[in-house]
């Protein structure tokens, strides 16, 4: 009896940790994320387009993840067998569905109302949450998603030229189911399948799917060999790619597999918030483009919304935290080792 007391607040205490370090993960993973933008403008201005960026940067992420799954696999391919519908699903929806959804989007939308409408994902996941479990959310919870949509609406700036379009703003409704797919895979904890083997397999998935969906001629694919213009400075094709495939997607999907499951769907889609924030924020060191003050302020508004759900979620079972927390000492970590 005195063991089971002892280890119970030792328990707790590393949950807690871990999801300290769950925040900080995820929001390292937006801040990466938050890189494709820039990254992506420059190669679009030469003469790329989204969907050839797009099944490039996956498959050469596939590629450079491949060797690192491989290994934390150690040889034990039924994990891959046994757990192959959530790897294509997260391929088909998390990855390829999202963005070819959100580009669909854009083609009749403004860049910001897309966005706008693909990022009211953690809105939906509290509402299917609140349908599920019949529960009501907690009031903090619910002020921290105003909190954060009013921050996107500031951010974006998209009073500034909205143009909506009944099958746009159907196409990034579509974006934002697939961000909440994306979310609840990637947030469930699965202790035979390590976050490599599922980024690297699922960004092999989306990239294939994108090839072939190019070659159908659903999606324009238009690549090209000429200097583009980054941070400055001209430079070869192959500068951004690199950063768009090293930095924006095996680092991103990798830790932010990693925050998921470490903070659970909910959490981890309202931190996830913060990557128009850090967007923003590269856009002005990379490409000279200074968010006004508007956009500053709609930044807080994010952190503070962002804020208000974590603390909600901690505050509503004290004693035992929620089974991501609980299980992430272990989990993602020991997952891939």
């Amino acid at each position: 009896m005195a063991g089971k007391t002892a280890s119970a607040p030792a328990a707790h205490g590393a949950a807690h940790s871990a999801a300290v370090s769950g925040v900080g993960i995820a929001l390292f993973s937006s801040a990466v994320f938050g890189l494709s933008g820039s990254f992506a403008k420059s190669l679009l201005e030469a003469g790329w387009t989204p969907g050839s960026a797009v099944a490039i940067r996956m498959i050469g992420a596939a590629l450079v993840l491949a060797v690192p799954a491989v290994i934390a696999l150690h040889g034990r391919w039924h994990q891959v067998r046994s757990n192959w519908r959530t790897i294509v699903l997260f391929g088909l929806i998390g990855v390829a569905g999202c963005q070819l959804f959100y580009f669909n989007a854009v083609a009749t939308l403004s860049v910001g109302v897309a966005l706008l409408l693909e990022f009211l994902a953690p809105v939906l996941i509290v509402l299917w949450l609140w349908l599920t479990s019949r529960r009501m959310p907690r009031p903090a919870t619910l002020a921290g998603a105003l909190l954060s949509i009013a921050g996107l609406v500031l951010v974006l700036d998209v009073f500034g030229s909205i143009k909506l379009d009944p099958g746009g703003v159907l196409w990034g409704l579509a974006a934002a189911v697939c961000l909440v797919i994306y979310f609840f895979i990637t947030a469930r904890h699965n202790e035979s399948l390590p976050p490599l083997v599922l980024a690297a397999g699922g960004l092999l998935v989306g990239g294939v799917v994108m090839l072939l969906l190019g070659a159908a001629r659903v999606v324009p694919m238009s690549f090209s060999a000429a200097d583009v213009s980054l941070a400055g400075w001209s430079t070869q094709w192959w500068v951004p790619m690199v950063g768009l495939i090293l930095f924006s997607t095996v680092l991103s999907y990798v830790t932010g597999i990693m925050a998921a499951r470490r903070l659970g769907s909910k959490v981890a889609s309202f931190v996830s918030l913060t990557e128009v924030l850090f967007a923003v924020l590269w856009a002005w060191l990379l490409l000279g483009e200074l968010p006004a003050a508007i956009q500053l302020l709609g930044g807080g508004l994010i952190v503070a919304g962002v804020v208000l759900v974590r603390l909600d979620e901690l505050r509503s079972q004290p004693h035992l935290p929620r089974a991501a927390d609980a299980v992430a000492a272990s989990g993602p970590a020991g997952a891939g080792t």
